[in-house]
């Protein structure tokens, strides 16, 4: 599976919304492909929304401190 990855954290640090992009790159998904998402902290609500419309994720802490959640349809 090939992931594209999105940082939010230069959004955030702007104090804009991120999840119009994310919702955005979710739904444009095609099979085989995923979404990563890199954030400051560990987005629950995100891994909420995106589980209850039968997505995939996977969490993990990065060394940077920062939380990878990855985002693909099964």
């Amino acid at each position: 599976m090939r992931f594209k990855t999105l940082d939010v954290r230069p959004v955030l640090a702007r104090g804009d919304e991120p999840f119009p992009l994310i919702r955005a790159g979710v739904d444009a998904l095609r099979h085989g492909r995923g979404l990563s998402v890199v954030a400051p902290f560990m987005p629950a609500p995100l891994v909420e929304v995106l589980r209850s419309e039968g997505m995939s994720t996977a969490i993990e802490r990065r060394a940077d401190g920062g939380w990878e959640v990855s985002i693909w349809r099964e």
